[in-house]
Parts: structure tokens; C-alpha cells; sequence
């Protein structure tokens, strides 16, 4: 996949694609329909399939002091989209200029002189340009004029206990991981949702009692419930996969305040300092709390430890029980399209 963070980049051999428009944080099943049926077209017709998202996050951009709320920080959602089979990803920097770009304006000189987009594919609530002014009327009205196709994907609703007749989206997802409820929110996304991180220096307390951490800052991502987690982890660089148990909280025995993600790998021995890791979360084991002493808190780092281990071995939380989400598999599931409008 190739990825451009400029128009400028943009050349004529680039232009004439197929393109889906949105933020697709997380990629949740929704997000995948839409992108899903982008590329079947795009395969159709022998031309580019093209992804255009924003970053930053428009609602960072406009309240940026709000808590992490991002499922997918571009990394992670880079990764997913090219796992997927996208071959370009366009990234508009938001910033005040397109915040004010009027949405005709949008149309014509980022899909039509940048893009050259043949066939746009849009979710049903897919909003853009000043004020959030251009919906898919917008896009309806523009395409007949300057004639491009648009393909509007209806809602996509969920099958899940608990949530049955919802509409896919990110909220749900995050409200799953605030819940602490790690395998509903992969069974919405269609995918382990994962921390991103670089292993940082920490107090190395971990290594003295016998539980060496990898200590990750959560950065832009979405903080899920406190507590410990069973986890797998993929070391960016290598093919392992290796499993773990991970605490996300304040380390309230020994007085911190800082989220912080620590991950102790099961059956590992190297330095990790500076690499950079995926941490997927499996499941919920139980919430942070304070011991009062070392020895307590030794005590239940085995116990949780063994419990992970349990739980990573049960036939749900193995590693290809959710693949990454490819448009192979996609058209393989849906061999007919998605009912959309126009």
C-alpha cells in the first residue's frame, strides 16, 4: 500500500480510482463493507482502490484537550487498511484550511483535479467540508454534474447478544472496552482491537520480583477499563506471536497516577526496550486494586498469569479465530453486493 500525505504526491499515473471516504476508526464490520464494496468495484474495473482520511482526527482538532477516544491511531489503522488490500491511502492533514474548505470545494479539487475519482463510496452518515455543510446529497448531486459514480452503503447492523439491531459503529466498540469486555469489542470489530506502543525505560521494579514488563504509554489510544488483561503480542520486525498477561492502570501499590500499559511475555528472555509492539487484547481477568505488600502482589501476578495462560489456550481466543480482515475473505463471505443507494 502506498501511502500519501501530500495532494502534491498525487501524480497522473496515480489518478482514475475507486475511492471510499471516512475516518474508519477501528475498522470496525461496518467500515469493512464500505471499503469491501469499494474494492469490488475498484477489482472490477482494473483501477486503484483508494482510502482519503484526515489526520488529525477532526474531533481532535477541534477539542483537543478530550481524553483519548481513538480506537485506531493512524499506525494501527494503517496497518489494518493495507492488511485489508488497500492500494492507496490518502492522508489529508486537518487542519484549518480544510476545516474551512466548503464542501463543493472538497469535491472538486481533493476527489475530482487531485484523485480523479471514477466511483466514490460513502457510509450513510458520512458528513464533510465547512461546518459538516456536504452529506450524501452533496456528493449525489456533485457526481451527476461532473459525473462520478456514488455508492452509499446503508446501515450495517449487528447480530451480537446485547446488541442486536444496533448499527455497527465506533462507540460501540469503545463502550464494549470500557466495560472491560475485550472479546465483544473484537466480535464487533471483526479483529482483536490492539495497543500500539514503544517500549519505554520504567522503574524496571517488574525484573526485581521476578516479573520483567514491557512498559508501553497509551498515547492517542482509547484507555479501555483498568485492570489485567490475557494478551498476544506480535514485536514489529518478527514473527512471533507470543502470549502474556498485561495490567493497563495508575500501579496504585506503589502510588503512581500515570495510565501506563505493562506486559509481561510468557516464556521470554530479551531486551525490548525501543521496540515497538502490538499488544492485543484477549480478555478481561480483573481489575487493578492496591496490595499491601511485594509479597501479595507477587502472589497474584502468578495467579493472573496462570489464568491468562488458560484462557489464551481456549479454542475463542486463539490466533487466527479473528485473521485480520482482508478483501479476499471479504468478497468470499459477501459474493453479492451490499444493498446501497445509487
Amino acid at each position: 500500500m502506498r501511502v500519501f500525505r501530500h495532494l502534491e504526491e498525487y501524480t497522473g499515473k496515480d489518478r482514475g480510482a475507486v475511492v471510499a471516504l471516512g475516518n474508519f476508526d477501528g475498522f470496525h464490520r461496518g467500515h469493512q463493507v464500505v471499503i469491501g464494496e469499494a474494492g469490488r468495484l475498484a477489482r472490477s474495473m482494473g483501477v486503484n482502490l483508494t482510502v482519503v482520511v484526515t489526520e488529525p482526527h477532526p474531533v481532535s482538532f477541534f477539542a483537543p484537550h478530550i481524553p483519548p477516544f481513538r480506537l485506531t491511531p493512524f499506525r494501527e489503522r494503517a496497518q489494518l487498511l493495507e492488511s485489508f488490500g488497500v492500494d492507496h491511502l490518502l492522508v489529508l492533514p486537518f487542519d484549518k484550511d480544510l476545516a474551512g474548505l466548503a464542501a463543493q470545494d472538497f469535491v472538486k479539487n481533493i476527489l475530482l483535479d487531485a484523485i480523479g475519482a471514477l466511483h466514490v463510496f460513502v457510509g450513510y452518515d458520512y458528513r464533510f467540508g465547512k461546518g459538516r455543510g456536504g452529506g450524501t446529497d452533496v456528493l449525489d448531486w456533485m457526481g451527476e454534474m461532473e459525473g462520478f459514480g456514488l455508492s452509499v452503503i446503508q446501515p450495517v447492523t449487528v447480530g451480537l447478544e446485547g446488541y442486536a439491531g444496533d448499527v455497527y459503529s465506533s462507540t460501540l466498540v469503545r463502550k464494549a472496552l470500557q466495560n472491560g469486555q475485550a472479546r465483544k469489542a473484537a466480535a464487533l470489530l471483526g479483529h482483536w482491537w490492539s495497543i500500539n506502543g514503544r517500549v519505554s525505560k520504567g522503574d524496571q521494579r517488574g525484573r526485581t520480583i521476578g516479573f520483567p514488563t514491557a512498559n508501553i504509554e497509551m498515547g492517542e489510544s482509547l484507555q479501555p477499563k483498568l485492570g489485567v488483561y490475557a494478551v498476544r503480542v506480535m514485536i514489529e520486525g518478527s514473527d512471533k506471536v507470543l502470549n502474556g498477561v498485561a495490567n493497563i492502570g495508575k500501579r496504585p501499590t506503589f502510588d503512581k497516577r500515570d495510565i501506563l500499559l505493562e506486559v509481561h511475555l510468557f516464556d521470554f528472555d530479551g531486551d525490548l526496550y525501543n521496540s515497538h509492539l502490538r499488544v492485543q487484547l484477549i480478555a478481561f481477568l480483573r481489575s487493578e486494586q492496591k496490595f499491601d505488600g511485594i509479597d501479595t502482589l507477587k502472589e497474584q501476578i502468578t495467579t493472573d498469569g496462570k489464568i491468562a495462560r488458560i484462557v489464551l489456550a481456549e479454542p475463542e481466543n486463539s490466533a487466527d479465530r479473528l485473521e485480520a480482515p482482508s478483501l479476499g475473505r471479504y468478497l468470499e463471505l459477501f459474493p453479492n453486493p451490499h444493498l446501497r443507494a445509487r
